[in-house]
C-alpha cells in the first residue's frame, strides 16, 4: 500500500521543479523554434506570392509588347505589300500602254501597206484585166 510520508513530498516537489526545468530548457525552445519557423514560411509564402505576381505583370507587359510589334510589324507588311501592289498596277499599266500603242503602231503600218497594195493593184488593174481577157479570148484587145 501507499504510505504518506515525506517521500512523497519530495517526489512532488521534484515532479514540479523537473516541470520548471523542462519547460524552461525544452518546450519554451522548441514552441519559440516552431513559431519562427512558421513566421519565416508565412513570410517565405508571401515572397513568393509577390514574386508570382511580378512574374505575371511581366509576362503581361512582354504579351503587350508582343501584341504591339505583332501589329506594327503587320502595319508595316501591309504597307509594303499596297506599295507594291500599287508599284505593280503602275507598272503593268505602263506596259499595257505600250503594248496598246504598239499594237496601233503595227496596225497603222499593215493599214499603210494594205492602202499602198491596194492603190498598186488598182494602178495596175486595167492592164491585169486586159491581159487577162486577151489570155483568156487568145487574142489582143
Amino acid at each position: 500500500m501507499i504510505t504518506m510520508d515525506i517521500t512523497l513530498l519530495i517526489q512532488i516537489v521534484n515532479m514540479v521543479i523537473l516541470m520548471f526545468l523542462l519547460n524552461g530548457v525544452l518546450y519554451k525552445p522548441v514552441k519559440k523554434i516552431l513559431k519562427d519557423r512558421a513566421e519565416r514560411q508565412q513570410g517565405m509564402q508571401g515572397e513568393i506570392a509577390k514574386f508570382e505576381k511580378n512574374a505575371r505583370l511581366r509576362q503581361q507587359e512582354v504579351d503587350e509588347k508582343m501584341a504591339k510589334a505583332s501589329g506594327k510589324a503587320k502595319a508595316a507588311l501591309d504597307s509594303t505589300r499596297a506599295e507594291a501592289q500599287a508599284a505593280g498596277d503602275q507598272r503593268l499599266g505602263a506596259i499595257k500602254a505600250e503594248a496598246e500603242e504598239g499594237k496601233n503602231r503595227q496596225l497603222a503600218e499593215i493599214k499603210a501597206q494594205i492602202d499602198s497594195a491596194r492603190a498598186g493593184l488598182k494602178a495596175n488593174l486595167d492592164g491585169f484585166a486586159n491581159d487577162m481577157a486577151s489570155k483568156i479570148l487568145g487574142r489582143s484587145l
